[in-house]
């Protein structure tokens, strides 16, 4: 009979084995997907230097339709922190809209935080939105999730004349999530932000800059849009992962 020791000894022994198995599938699985990933990571960098992925962001943000006439309800879809210039500039839009419906209300949607939902609001008070306007929701950690409990609280929004206003690379997905549910006159409002139409370029030498470092004065193509459209492609590529899900579970 082998003592406890003998067996102990032995199944140790296999479970190093079982082991040393496992890592060599995951090591053989890392070197197999480095080729993908690396190519992956070159086409990324490539497609930085071209306008591609400034036209993805513009396409998710309009191509689901835009608010051009008149609103009973301003919804806005936060997600942020407060102050942000994400949150910011959505206030911004609605604002922008409810001044141009007096007689819209404006909802505030945001998962669960009282505090920058506050805050939100304060920010519409000060740009003009009366309180007696502004209403909050705070539910749902999602956008499906927070559609649906709006619709539960308030089916007659449905065939309403709703204005959505949320990030741009968000727009497409969430208005595609609130007509799902039957709303039949919902529009978007993407809270774009405005670039600087100004010259950025400077002189290298005459700021103090060294011979031996590369005079980047007059290529801002380097300098900015290729750090601005890489983060967009990575924002783009985020929202459409997101939209596919959608789509799987047929929210969308």
């Amino acid at each position: 009979m082998p003592s406890d020791t003998s067996f102990i000894s032995k199944s140790l022994g296999t479970l190093s084995n079982a082991g040393k198995r496992l890592l060599g599938v995951v090591r053989r699985s890392l070197v197999s997907a480095l080729p993908w990933v690396g190519g992956t990571a070159l086409l990324l960098v490539a497609l930085s230097f071209t306008s591609l992925p400034y036209h993805m962001h513009r396409w998710l943000g309009l191509a689901g339709g835009i608010t051009t006439g008149p609103v009973n309800t301003i919804i806005v879809l936060g997600g942020s922190g407060m102050p942000s210039g994400p949150e910011l500039l959505r206030l911004h839009y609605a604002a922008e809209v409810a001044k141009d419906n007096p007689f819209a209300r404006v909802l505030i949607v945001h998962p669960l935080d009282t505090t920058v939902a506050e805050l939100m609001a304060e920010e519409l008070l000060i740009r003009g939105v009366a309180a007696a306007r502004i209403s909050m929701a705070l539910q749902g950690t999602n956008t499906r999730e927070q559609a649906l409990l709006l619709t539960e609280q308030d089916p007659t929004m449905k065939p309403e004349q709703v204005a959505l206003v949320t990030a741009p690379e968000n727009m497409y997905r969430s208005l595609a999530v609130f007509r799902k549910l039957g709303y039949t006159n919902v529009s978007g409002v993407p809270a774009f932000d405005n670039p600087m139409f100004i010259d950025l370029s400077y002189r290298h030498k005459k700021i103090g800059g060294k011979a031996y470092v590369p005079d980047l004065g007059n290529n801002l193509a380097l300098r900015y849009n290729f750090w601005n459209y890489l983060k967009l492609e990575i924002t783009c590529l985020r929202e459409f992962v997101a939209y596919s899900y959608y789509k799987l579970n047929g929210w969308v």
